[in-house]
């Protein structure tokens, strides 16, 4: 089944099959396009998470319930961070060891 036979681009120029061209027809060209976007969402859930928890910590006034629910909220936005951080070098580093240009291209 083909979504489009060609694309007609800004100055009269074609592109053929361009869901071919865009790789999106297999899991991994899927997973590359989407590989940015998800850190960037990430990015601003962990953003998120350590305003509220801010914001926990800051209104609690002594309430120790609340306070430790603030410290419990800023304590995994950060293990989070730390999980998303190392497994971005981990995949840098495995592409390095591994010889895989196409990982050291994809973060770029």
């Amino acid at each position: 089944m083909k979504l489009a036979q060609s694309l007609i681009l800004p100055g009269g120029s074609t592109l053929d099959n361009p869901i071919k061209n865009s790789n999106l027809d297999t899991v991994g060209g899927i997973v590359s396009q989407l590989i940015t976007y998800i850190f960037v969402i990430a990015g601003i859930g962990l953003l998120v998470v350590i305003l509220s928890s801010g914001f926990t910590l800051l209104t609690s006034a002594g309430d120790a319930k609340a306070m430790e629910k603030g410290k419990k909220g800023l304590t995994n936005g950060i293990v989070g961070f730390v999980i998303i951080f190392v497994a971005y070098w981990l995949v840098q580093i495995a592409g390095i060891v591994f010889g895989i240009p196409e990982i050291t291209q994809l973060f770029k």
